[in-house]
């Protein structure tokens, strides 16, 4: 017994040290990037639409020409290419735009610290354990490919994963309406998680989806309503543009299926392998709505960078959650989270793969004889009272990873 208590412990200790190491490096890589070239990101174009939006009109935003024009007088030495150049919705322009009021190296640097922010929010939300060894977990997302490209870069999917893990908390919580109010987060990177407030419908969170269907729906109207329908027209026209770029389907099932069709077809059929999944687990807790929402979306979608990935360590997270999990799905965990953080070495096949595993290990959980609706039971009086100390004091516990590198602003 000590000597199993013993070899936990040095288990976590080089856990702990590796995960120190990691993060340590990737900041300094992070830092060294910014000194060699302060522009090299895409908040830069956040940064840019805002300018354009007040000072040419929100309709202008996609407008190449003027965005091309914003960059020069920023001196940002940037040329709009296929990845250089602004294709988010239009709140993340909104959400950039506080920061124009500051000079370009102070908006960025405060934009990272909501950013990082985001990362321990998400972490505190979402993460597995309990007491300080999950500070582990937050620390090695730090040290995480997805996770230090994202912040280098500036990308808003750590909203995003905040959003998700905010409304898987509500969720658990008892707090449905809010629980969709704040998957209004993943407008601003829909690609992320765009099955999530579809997959509260087919669970029957029917509340929780109203406020899903709120929250977007305002914020989409609102967005049609700010750039007009010339601005509307344009912004489909550069969602075509970049859905066609080669290095924007990298990620995906595309580049191994090769016709762009097929691939479709193929994804929507994962789509909805997710969602099967989601409504067999409909009386069980939020975290198995959740993880096959998210695992199947990332697998549906139809581009993705390296950054993105920080949703798979969300999923991550949440997995390891459920109780009564197989011992070895850590294993299955951590071989998704190395295969993310290599992914120059060996490309996006293993992670593929590895969330199609995920996929299928929840299958064969969800065609248990008893469909866990027994045991889900059994442990209701618990949950419950579970949930009467949630709503007096909102509390929650941990999960981890994320980190990598790409250039472009989608």
């Amino acid at each position: 017994m000590g000597g199993t208590r013993r070899w936990q412990n040095l288990g976590i200790a080089a856990g702990a040290t590796a995960a120190v190491m990691f993060a340590a490096f990737d900041v300094y890589q992070w830092v060294v990037a910014y000194a060699s070239d302060h522009f090299h990101n895409d908040f830069t174009f956040y940064y840019a639409a805002a300018v354009i939006g007040v000072t040419h009109g929100w309709p202008s935003i996609y407008d190449l020409g003027r965005q091309q024009a914003q960059l020069d007088a920023m001196g940002s030495g940037i040329g709009i290419a296929q990845l250089a150049r602004f294709i988010s919705p239009p709140p993340v322009a909104w959400l950039a735009l506080p920061f124009t009021l500051l000079p370009y190296p102070v908006a960025y640097w405060l934009w990272s610290g909501l950013l990082l922010a985001a990362l321990a929010a998400t972490w505190y939300l979402a993460a597995p354990g309990a007491g300080r060894s999950r500070l582990i977990y937050l620390v090695a997302a730090l040290g995480w490919l997805p996770v230090i490209y994202g912040l280098q870069l500036g990308q808003p999917g750590l909203f995003v994963a905040l959003g998700v893990a905010a409304s898987y908390v509500l969720l658990r919580s008892g707090r449905p309406l809010e629980s969709g109010l704040a998957l209004g987060l993943t407008v601003l990177k829909p690609q992320l998680g765009f099955l999530v407030p579809v997959a509260l419908l087919v669970g029957g969170r029917y509340r929780a989806f109203a406020g899903a269907a709120i929250a977007i729906g305002l914020l989409v109207l609102a967005s049609a309503l700010n750039v007009g329908t010339g601005g509307v027209a344009t912004y489909e026209q550069r969602l075509t543009f970049a859905a066609g770029v080669p290095v924007n389907r990298e990620l995906t099932l595309a580049p191994y299926i090769g016709d762009l069709t097929v691939t479709r077809i193929v994804q929507g059929a994962i789509a909805i392998w997710a969602l099967a999944l989601v409504f067999r687990f409909r009386k069980r807790t939020p975290e198995w709505i959740f993880v096959p929402a998210i695992v199947g979306g990332l697998l549906a979608s139809p581009y993705l960078h390296i950054d993105d990935l920080v949703m798979l360590g969300l999923a991550a997270w949440l997995y390891l959650r459920i109780p009564g999990q197989p011992r070895w799905s850590w294993a299955l965990m951590l071989a998704l989270i190395i295969a993310a953080e290599g992914i120059g070495e060996w490309g996006p096949l293993p992670i593929i793969a590895g969330e199609l595993a995920v996929l299928a290990l929840l299958s064969v959980a969800a065609l248990k004889h008893d469909d866990g609706d027994a045991e889900h039971d059994r442990a209701k009086p618990e949950h419950d009272a579970g949930l009467q100390r949630d709503r007096q004091h909102l509390t929650v516990d941990g999960q981890p990873e994320a980190i990598d590198q790409r250039a472009g602003s989608a």
